[in-house]
């Protein structure tokens, strides 16, 4: 009886957190092919596919989303972009919400730089080798926590990736990259597209990355995964030789299909994980907004599955344990709850069996909490003690072992020759 009287008050706890923001937009079913076509055309793919967009819409996405499956390693393939460069500038919030108490912290934090109260930060910015309709979403945007210069110059530098989760503000996240930064371990914190400063000013929420238009959906995910890529490409230009990546809710997405393709992520934590990206999208709490759009154009489950099947870390277990990805030196961290209605639990632990199956060298950690309730007192705190603690292990038995044998990262240009010659 006590466990049922948990169950019920956490369900209920979760649905307040997941139903008290009042600015989800309802938006109709796009099938978005103009948000895919320039990489397909570019890379001499889908001639036939795009040829079907007119007559049958669903039928020519659903077998692109299985071709970009085969072709991963172009469609997460990028040029090495040639603009790195740091920034400071006093930090913004960026608020995703417009609850009084949210528009408050905003002016506030807006107050003291104004008046030169907080200090300014690092950010390092470069442009998204996926380009957008949107500027300011094509110039990424990463604040720097470059850790101490340890006392001991032989010690291989270090560094993580952290990725916050959907309609995160600006200073998500940036708690732990303080507590990274105590153990020696510098850390870039990504915005992810369409997210805080790379927002299109028309938004109030973050609603581009994830949306009732399938192919801004795709385009986002290819952005966020190549952006991470280019994040460890200017790290190794600081002399890094470890990295690490750390993903929430849909940053974990981002995560696992970037380590999947990246071999030079060798430590992965996945803070909340999935197996379908149209699975979570259709039976999540926080989505339902877009569920209703599509819904509303006769979508089923299952349809939109396949529709995002390119973008769904189900189809790259192989991927993320071959030699190629580096697989048997990756260790990766599993966080899932049991009380999750946004990721539902049973989808978690299909991600779980999947690990076991395919031998990912992985730790898993149950949070007796859901989705939203993460963020709260005291789970936030045992969450926290989950990450940090596997991190700080994970970067030890990496000094440990010495440098790595990394092959280089391919390009866009560099995989499609590689792929016409086979």
């Amino acid at each position: 009886m006590l466990s049922k009287w948990y169950a019920r008050w956490m369900y209920q706890w979760e649905t307040r957190l997941t139903t008290r923001d009042e600015n989800r937009v309802v938006r109709p079913l796009e099938w978005g092919f103009d948000w895919i076509a320039p990489f397909l055309e570019s890379h001499g793919l889908a001639s036939a596919e795009l040829r079907l967009t007119e007559t049958d819409p669903e039928a020519a996405m659903t077998r692109i989303s299985e071709l970009l499956i085969r072709h991963s390693d172009q469609f997460f393939g990028y040029q090495r972009p040639t603009d790195f460069r740091l920034e400071e500038r006093y930090p913004q919030l960026f608020p995703t919400n417009v609850r009084p108490e949210t528009l408050a912290q905003d002016a506030e934090l807006r107050r003291k730089a104004e008046n030169g109260e907080i200090p300014r930060a690092q950010f390092l910015r470069f442009t998204s080798p996926e380009r957008t309709p949107y500027p300011e979403n094509d110039l990424v945007n990463a604040r720097w926590y470059p850790a101490p210069a340890h006392k001991d110059p032989t010690r291989p530098k270090q560094a993580i990736v952290i990725l916050p989760q959907w309609n995160a503000d600006a200073f998500s996240h940036n708690a732990l990259a303080g507590i990274f930064n105590r153990m020696g371990i510098s850390a870039l914190r990504l915005s992810k597209p369409y997210h805080d400063i790379r927002r299109p000013t028309e938004l109030e929420r973050s609603d581009y990355a994830v949306s009732s238009n399938v192919g801004r959906t795709l385009s986002a995910c290819r952005q966020a995964v190549v952006d991470i890529r280019c994040c460890l490409d200017w790290l190794e230009d600081q002399g890094y030789e470890h990295f690490g990546v750390l993903g929430t809710s849909l940053g974990s997405c981002y995560a696992f299909l970037a380590s999947a393709h990246d071999p030079r992520l060798r430590v992965n934590a996945f803070n909340h994980a999935s197996t379908s990206f149209g699975d979570v999208v259709w039976a999540g709490q926080s989505t339902r907004h877009i569920r209703q759009g599509l819904a509303n154009a006769g979508l089923t489950q299952e349809r939109l599955r396949n529709l995002w099947a390119a973008v769904s870390p189900i189809h790259y277990y192989d991927k993320f344990m071959s030699k190629g990805s580096a697989g048997p030196d990756k260790k990766a961290l599993l966080v899932y709850a049991d009380y999750d209605l946004t990721f539902p639990r049973e989808y978690s632990l299909q991600v779980v069996d999947a690990f076991e199956r395919h031998g990912v060298n992985f730790e898993p950690r149950v949070l007796p909490c859901g989705h939203y309730t993460t963020g709260e007192t005291p789970f936030k705190y045992i969450d926290g003690w989950y990450m940090g603690s596997f991190v700080y292990r994970a970067f030890k038995q990496l000094r440990e072992q010495g440098p790595a044998v990394q092959a280089p990262a391919p390009t866009a240009q560099k995989a499609h020759e590689e792929a016409l010659t086979r």
